[in-house]
């Protein structure tokens, strides 16, 4: 008798998921490829962040799925670039004066489609129990999107009322405590969920509003950061306080997952949506920030903790992007893709144990507007962070389109990660050839270019 007991304990073991790796994303609005300390940050403070990087694979050419919060949401939560899911911008509106676009934008959508199954819902089915806490953005609400649990979800892009109560008609954060802070009320939802599925496999998806507008920070932390001496590269102290808040969070949920030893059976990444805002930090050496398709504003910071798995203090320059994460976390889930579902990502599992994945292209989509904003009276276009544009990434070699008047910009990253000399003209085979595959690219996935002119449009 003893054996099919055994068997019949292995199996109820097996579905339940035992030995299943948890999964923690922590996942920040606008912060920038240099915001943590082990990025180089001179000024804001992440000593828990700083750990976790030490002990993990730190990826240091990881993209967004676009330079501002909405489309590049929907691409890491779908694998699909935007020409597929159609979110191309924050809302649908056209975004800057009229007389300064040239062309109509293509509105495309404002709602990521709920017939396209996110890794939540393929983790969900492999069964895992999943929370989103904190930003959603895509829909008014992520639960039909694979989640068990939302807590501050909805379509709101930035905290309704700031980062102190109240919080406004959010899900799950109505009678807050009058001194509560939001990054803090979202980290402490986390070790509560943890704690109650502590015994069984879960996705935690850690989606920050920080650092998003409002700046606002816990005043005891603005007048730390605003009593420090400033740094070369950052200087902000609101910022700084913001930061702060993240961290501190991260530190109490590694504290938790230790003391119910769920440390080491649980995968840790960490990423951004965008580059930062653009007024209040710096990627400095890249080119610009949040909302242009320089390095700043769609190189991110990314790196994976998972013991026993990902050998510590490991790095990887290997391009990797946000459509990257669906088939990543379905590895790590054992989730399935619905027939059907087209993927743009690879699985980086190869990458976290050391090994190599096939060369490939890295594109983004971006036909319409984005207004701009001064960043320390450095702005590459007076009137727009972002104009109509394709872009591809193919090894060193990066390219960008504008489809106003079909101007290329040409750059090697190796040798000049600042975007400063525009090799297209010196180097024409090589735009020709990548202008080719980027044109074959939007014909494959039936990216819409803008063409209708603007009547609204004023030369000058």
């Amino acid at each position: 008798m003893r054996a099919p007991i055994l068997i019949l304990l292995l199996l109820t073991a097996f579905c339940h998921g035992a030995g299943r790796p948890n999964i923690l994303f922590i996942y920040l609005d606008d912060f920038g490829w240099r915001d943590t300390g082990y990025a180089g940050s001179d000024f804001y403070e992440t000593p828990h962040l700083d750990k976790l990087a030490a002990q993990g694979m730190v990826f240091s050419d990881a993209y967004a799925g676009a330079a501002n919060c909405a489309p590049s949401r929907a691409c890491m939560l779908s694998g699909q670039y935007s020409p597929r899911h159609e979110i191309y911008n924050v809302g649908t509106g056209p975004r800057g004066k009229s007389e300064h676009r040239r062309l109509k934008h293509i509105p495309g959508t404002d709602t990521l489609r709920p017939e396209i199954t996110t890794w939540a819902e393929c983790a969900r089915k492999a069964g895992y129990t999943t929370a989103t806490l904190g930003k959603w953005h895509l829909s008014k609400d992520p639960l039909p999107y694979g989640f068990d649990l939302n807590i501050g979800g909805g379509r709101s892009g930035s905290p309704p009322r700031g980062y102190l109560p109240p919080h406004g008609n959010v899900a799950g954060l109505k009678n807050s405590p009058k001194d509560e802070y939001l990054t803090d009320r979202l980290s402490e939802e986390a070790i509560r969920f943890i704690e109650n599925n502590r015994k069984k496999p879960w996705l935690v998806y850690l989606t920050h509003f920080a650092v998003h507008t409002p700046l606002q920070a816990k005043e005891k932390d603005r007048k730390y950061f605003a009593s420090k001496k400033p740094g070369k590269l950052h200087n902000h102290a609101i910022m700084g306080g913001m930061i702060k808040s993240v961290d501190d969070g991260v530190g109490r949920i590694i504290a938790k997952l230790e003391e119910l030893n769920l440390k080491d059976n649980t995968v840790i990444l960490f990423g951004s949506d965008n580059g930062g805002y653009g007024p209040a930090t710096s990627m400095h050496p890249l080119k610009g920030y949040k909302g242009t398709y320089y390095e700043g504003g769609i190189r991110v910071p990314f790196f994976v903790n998972w013991p026993g798995v990902v050998k510590p203090g490991s790095k990887c320059s290997t391009p990797i992007a946000a459509v990257d994460m669906h088939p990543t976390i379905r590895a790590i889930c054992g989730g399935k893709l619905p027939a059907g579902q087209i993927q743009d990502g690879v699985n980086l599992l190869p990458l976290f144990k050391g090994e190599t994945i096939a060369k490939r292209s890295i594109y983004w989509h971006f036909p319409a507007y984005l207004q701009s904003y001064l960043r320390n009276n450095e702005q590459p276009d007076p009137f727009f962070r972002a104009r109509p544009c394709g872009v591809i990434r193919e090894g060193d070699w990066k390219l960008i389109e504008y489809f106003e008047d079909g101007r290329l910009e040409l750059f090697n990253l190796a040798k000049d990660i600042g975007e400063k000399v525009n090799l297209a003209t010196s180097l024409p085979e090589k735009a020709k050839s990548m202008h080719a595959r980027i044109k074959s690219w939007r014909s494959a996935t039936q990216a819409p270019v803008p063409t209708d002119k603007n009547p609204g449009y004023k030369k000058g």
